[in-house]
């Protein structure tokens, strides 16, 4: 018997491709066409962004909590985010909430930690950059945390939140993306960056990185599997 996974979803494209992650590996453990069962509630995205705008932090949990509670309802028994921003309002959320979650950004810094990493390019919304949400976690396993410079902050929340969460994957946006990832490699000296949007996936990987990329979104996502598969 696998736990039921609850996902609680904020953007669509990024939280489509933690679900299918799940589904497609889930097979690997489970067999064939075999994934453990699976629940997901999104509020409208608009909802969240509001929150996000004004800082409202209490908002943001309020919303995931309601989505908690109705997952809780559908039977699952654990929960994940496949948002990186609204992690913001985790600690507000697990004083309240009816059932576990898994952190994305505990679950990105453990796998950097296991491949050896020490300075971690941080890539994601502008509201997720210049939170705490990954510095605090990554700093308590002696890696440090590097931010791209104001202006590159600006371009890459423009592309995460008019082209990407709208699955729009414009090439010359891909490229800028690219060339921030090169001057943190070169400048900064980072030795990987951690994709910590949950859309950053959809256009980056290895492949066209200048580092080696932590992808949060199926991190979480193979996470989420191997404690829906492990023993109660």
């Amino acid at each position: 018997m696998t736990k039921h996974i609850g996902i609680v979803v904020c953007s669509a494209e990024g939280a489509a491709l933690c679900y299918r992650t799940i589904c497609a590996e889930g097979s690997r453990h489970l067999g064939p066409h075999a994934h453990p069962e699976v629940s997901l509630h999104t509020h409208s995205f608009a909802d969240y962004v509001a929150c996000l705008d004004r800082g409202d932090i209490g908002g943001i949990g309020d919303l995931m909590l309601a989505s908690a509670f109705k997952l809780q309802a559908a039977g699952a028994e654990f929960l994940i985010c496949p948002d990186n921003t609204i992690h913001q309002a985790m600690d507000y959320v697990t004083a309240r909430s009816p059932l576990a979650w898994l952190h994305i950004a505990e679950v990105v810094t453990a796998e950097a930690a296991a491949k050896g990493h020490r300075r971690v390019a941080l890539l994601g919304t502008q509201w997720l950059m210049e939170s705490d949400v990954y510095p605090v976690r990554l700093l308590a396993r002696g890696i440090t945390c590097i931010r791209p410079n104001p202006a590159e902050r600006n371009r890459l929340d423009e592309i995460i939140m008019t082209e990407l969460v709208y699955g729009v994957f414009n090439p010359e946006s891909i490229a800028d993306v690219e060339t921030v990832i090169v001057r943190l490699k070169e400048e900064e000296d980072c030795d990987a960056v951690a994709l910590a949007c949950t859309e950053l996936p959809l256009i980056l990987s290895d492949a066209n990185s200048a580092l080696p990329t932590l992808d949060s979104t199926r991190l979480l996502a193979r996470a989420a599997l191997a404690h829906a598969l492990a023993e109660r």
